[in-house]
């Protein structure tokens, strides 16, 4: 199943999250995901996202995360 999570980027308070389409069996930050959705800086509260390529991957079944759903509902 393809999931659309989270992955960590960046060092020590600097941090950033990458929205990514990935197989649930994957580590969250192993860097083999199927496709880069977007990113979220919650330092600046600043989200890019693919919207046309998200809306994609839900047709297709993939499964947001708690968290990224949350973003989804203020965002787009």
């Amino acid at each position: 199943m393809v999931k659309i999570r989270l992955s960590l980027k960046g060092r020590k308070g600097q941090r950033s999250f990458w929205v990514i389409a990935i197989d649930e069996r994957e580590p969250r930050d192993s860097g083999n995901y199927l496709e880069y959705l977007g990113c979220y800086d919650p330092r600046s509260k600043e989200i890019k996202l693919d919207k046309d390529n998200i809306k994609k991957w839900l047709s297709q079944g993939a499964q947001p995360t708690d968290t990224v759903k949350s973003l989804f509902e203020k965002y787009l």
